[in-house]
């Protein structure tokens, strides 16, 4: 998949979704931000609350600037993408970042987004298959991420990943584990 440095500006895969239409999933760059933020201001407030579990009408410059300058090596920013050039519209994305960097066990934390007109074409499964591949190709050994109970997609997507899933209930969230082994 990546051949030497961070492979970053390399990362680019055409998909083809349950409904036939064709996606870019490629790496965030840094002239990315105001797409993001486009594409995150024409989110349904329950996604937004399901991502964030509360509810903000924009994305910090901070959260952005995670994302667009994501290193590919301890972080990792995927967008998926429709059209192309100053046509291109940002429909989702998914990120992890290293949690636990040691040696042995090393763990990131994952988060997804996708908009509502995308959801349940298989835009959150393709993601997560780009991203395990990814953390596979780096040495991580779990992925981990937090979701709303009442999330149901989401957590179907993680159930279906086809990997080892370690589940704990904390009140309105679950925490997921993945293990990549």
């Amino acid at each position: 998949m990546l051949t030497g440095g961070s492979g970053m500006e390399r990362y680019r895969f055409k998909e083809r979704l349950k409904n036939g239409l064709e996606v870019t999933i490629r790496a965030a760059k840094s002239d990315d931000g105001e797409k993001i933020r486009r594409a995150f201001k024409g989110l349904d407030r329950e996604t937004v609350y399901r991502r964030f579990f509360r509810y903000k009408a924009d994305v910090t410059d901070q959260e952005l600037r995670r994302i667009t300058e994501a290193n590919f090596k301890d972080d990792v920013a995927l967008l998926a993408t429709v059209g192309s050039g100053e046509e291109e519209v940002v429909i989702g994305g998914a990120s992890y970042f290293i949690v636990d960097p040691g040696p042995g066990a090393r763990s990131a934390e994952m988060a997804f987004t996708v908009e509502e007109a995308y959801q349940g074409l298989g835009l959150g499964t393709c993601l997560m298959r780009h991203l395990i591949g990814i953390a596979r190709e780096r040495g991580l050994t779990r992925l981990e991420a937090d979701v709303l109970a009442g999330n149901l997609p989401m957590l179907s997507v993680f159930r279906r990943s086809g990997l080892p899933l370690t589940t704990r209930p904390e009140g309105d969230v679950v925490h997921l584990l993945l293990k990549l082994e």
